[in-house]
Formats: structure tokens, C-alpha cells, sequence
């Protein structure tokens, strides 16, 4: 029975990398999933191995890092690539999901495939948050402490959440210890969800740049997209390479090779870069409840977005009032990132309000009316017929003052 068992998942293996059917014009922006997941591969190996010397303990975690760093051999290069690693993971995400909206890959029959997803997303943050915790530097301890203090603005039970969550009535030794389980932990989480978000991926067929699904214009995965994800992933390890070797400290913060200090607090305290959009919508609200309810609605209207937004056109390269409407939510949310890193002042508090209306009334307002209408132009016969019309009199007009 055993060996029934173990044939029957070898034999779904080879149909999920050898024999699956795959649409035959996917470019190059389907590999980012792929990149993805070679970033998971990256970052829980090299994050069991540095677990192996680090120690969780408010008097002993940054100099086990420095030690790390230091004395263990290649730990400079293990630290450097598993720092590195969670902003390629979360750069290679955002560029998947992206390409996610650009072609309507939320569309049935992929709405619990676009769900699943966007519960990876929400583990990846909490696992960045509490990774980023533990070198135990002045950034690392207060940005805890502004992050987990949030959850006091939750009625009667915030505090007693936050002291729960603490261990104590203060960032400790009991915080520290939780947040390094838990990071150790979810990523083994985020690989059984990747293993279900690829399974449906493969149950309902993956979407292609024409948004028209068929049974007939496909070719095997292997050896065409395994070909062609390996030379990605190859060129995408190169380019990990680059901010390892050269740039290792260019995304990260220099106040987080200061030991942490509860008696200096830093001038501006910001989290790392791929937090800087949910950051900056936090603070573009003055109250801190409706704060917090803004920044967690920016992740979750995501898993909304199959139901909200439902295009009879899927992909935009046919709908060019979405594209354009797309670029600007790209420009957005950079803009957004950019105010994150900035203090609350003006302007960037004004341009932070401005830019978080701007991302909601997207999903909520702008892109649905804009499907409306491109469906209108779309569907409505007669339009499509006078346009057909004038384009045949351009044609004659053309053809006759040739003559």
C-alpha cells in the first residue's frame, strides 16, 4: 500500500513538471513565479543553517550575529544572501502579482488560486516582520515596538493583546524568543501554501497574455518552460549576486548595526522597503484605529479583487483605458513607498493621504467603472459597426488619394 502511495505522488510530480500543458505564448513575466520560489528554496536553507549559531536572547542576539558575521565560515556570505534574499523575495512577488492584475489572472476559474495567494503574501509580511526582529539592532527594536504597539488600538482587548503578545509590559526576552519560532516556523507554512497555490495553478491552467483560454495551443512544460525558467532563474541568481557581493547593505538600514537601546530612540524610524507602502498608508490616517484597519484593508481588498473586479476582456493589451489606468496604480504605489520612508510633514503627509485615496478608489471606484465602459464599447454592436464603417471609409479615402 505504501509503495501505491509513493508512485501515486511520483507520478503527480512528473505530470506537474514533465507532461502538464502549458499555453505556448507565455513571455517571460510567467518566470517571476518560478523566481519566487527559488527565493523560498534560498531563504529557508540559508535561514536553518544561520539558525544554527544565532541566539535568541535580548543580551546575546546581536553579537550572535556579529559572530555569525565574523567567526563562522562563510556566515558574512550566508547572512548577506538571506538579508538580500527577502527583498528579492518580495520584489519577485510584487512583480508577480502585478502581472497578476495586468492580465486578469484572478478571472475564474483562478479566484481561490488568487486567494491563496494572497495568503502567502500576508505570511511572507509577518515572517519579514519578525525576521527583520532578530539581529536585535536599533532599528529591529523599535521597529517592534512601533508595529506590535498597533495592536493597542484594537477596543477593550488591545492592550491585554499586546502584553500577550510581549510576554511581559515591554519588548523582552520572552518577544524575542516567539518572534524567532515563529519565523523559523512559517516559512515551512508559506511552502505547503506555495504547494497548494501550484497545485490549482495546474488543476485550472494558467492564464496567457491574450486572456483567452485553449485546450489547443499548448506544449509541454518540459522541456520548453523548464528550459526557459532555468535560464531565468540562472540570470536571476546573477543579479542576487550583484547586491550580495557589491551592495550587501544597500536595502537595509545603517541604525540596525547599533546594538538596541530602550534609552535612545531613533530620529525616524521606518521599516524596510517593501513595507513602506502599507507604512505609509498607516500614516496617512490620523486616528490609529482607522489607521491600522486602513493599512490591514490595503492587503485584504486583494483577496477581494476576483469579486470586485470581473472584466469580459481579460488581458489590458485589448483594453487600453485599463492600461493606462494601471500604470498610474503602478505609479501609486512607488509613490507610496517613497512617502513611507519620508517624516510625517508636509508635503509627504498630504502626498500620503492623496496617494492612499488614490489606491482604494482603484479597486473600488476607477478600475470597475473604466471595465464598464470598455465593456459598453466592447459589447455594443452598434458602435462596433460604425467604427468598422469609418475605419472601411479611412481604407477607400486612403486607397483613392494614392490613385
Amino acid at each position: 500500500m505504501r509503495i501505491i502511495r509513493i508512485s501515486s505522488v511520483l507520478n503527480m510530480l512528473y505530470e506537474l513538471i514533465f507532461t502538464y500543458p502549458a499555453p505556448s505564448n507565455l513571455s517571460y513575466f510567467w518566470n517571476f513565479g518560478v523566481y519566487a520560489l527559488v527565493c523560498l528554496g534560498i531563504q529557508i536553507i540559508t535561514g536553518i543553517v544561520l539558525a544554527m549559531h544565532y541566539t535568541p536572547e535580548i543580551n546575546l542576539a546581536f553579537s550572535s550575529v556579529e559572530h555569525i558575521m565574523r567567526d563562522v565560515n562563510y556566515g558574512w556570505l550566508l547572512r548577506y544572501i538571506h538579508a538580500n534574499g527577502a527583498s528579492m523575495f518580495f520584489i519577485v512577488v510584487y512583480i508577480h502579482t502585478f502581472r497578476g492584475f495586468y492580465y486578469s489572472s484572478f478571472c475564474h476559474p483562478r479566484q481561490a488560486l488568487w486567494i491563496v495567494g494572497v495568503v502567502i503574501l500576508l505570511l511572507m509580511i509577518v515572517t519579514a516582520f519578525m525576521g527583520y526582529v532578530l539581529p536585535w539592532g536599533q532599528m529591529s527594536f523599535w521597529g517592534a515596538t512601533v508595529i506590535t504597539n498597533l495592536l493597542s488600538a484594537i477596543p477593550v482587548v488591545g492592550k491585554e493583546i499586546v502584553i500577550w503578545l510581549w510576554g511581559g509590559y515591554s519588548i523582552n526576552n520572552a518577544t524575542l524568543n516567539r518572534f524567532f519560532s515563529l519565523h523559523y516556523l512559517l516559512p515551512f507554512v508559506i511552502a505547503g501554501l506555495v504547494g497548494i497555490h501550484i497545485i490549482l495553478l495546474h488543476e485550472n491552467g494558467s492564464s496567457n497574455p491574450v486572456g483567452i483560454a485553449s485546450g489547443y495551443d499548448k506544449v509541454p512544460f518540459t522541456p520548453y518552460y523548464t528550459v526557459k525558467d532555468g535560464y531565468g532563474s540562472i540570470l536571476f541568481l546573477l543579479f542576487i549576486s550583484l547586491f550580495v557581493f557589491f551592495a550587501p547593505n544597500l536595502l537595509g538600514h545603517p541604525d540596525n548595526y547599533i546594538p538596541a537601546s530602550p534609552l535612545v530612540t531613533p530620529p525616524h524610524i521606518v521599516p524596510e522597503w517593501y513595507f513602506l507602502p502599507y507604512y505609509a498608508i498607516l500614516r496617512s490616517i490620523p486616528d490609529k484605529l482607522l489607521g491600522v484597519i486602513a493599512m490591514l484593508c490595503s492587503i485584504l481588498i486583494l483577496a477581494a479583487v476576483p469579486f470586485i473586479i470581473k472584466p469580459e476582456v481579460r488581458s489590458m493589451a485589448f483594453r487600453p483605458l485599463s492600461r493606462y489606468l494601471f500604470w498610474i496604480f503602478v505609479i501609486d504605489c512607488l509613490v507610496l513607498g517613497w512617502i513611507g520612508g519620508k517624516p510625517v510633514q508636509y508635503p509627504y503627509l498630504e502626498i500620503g493621504q492623496v496617494a492612499t485615496i488614490m489606491y482604494f478608489c482603484y479597486f473600488l471606484i476607477f478600475y470597475p467603472v473604466v471595465i464598464w465602459i470598455e465593456t459598453f464599447f466592447w459589447t455594443n454592436e452598434s458602435y462596433i459597426d460604425g467604427m468598422r464603417r469609418l475605419y472601411a471609409n479611412k481604407k477607400y479615402l486612403y486607397s483613392s488619394s494614392s490613385l
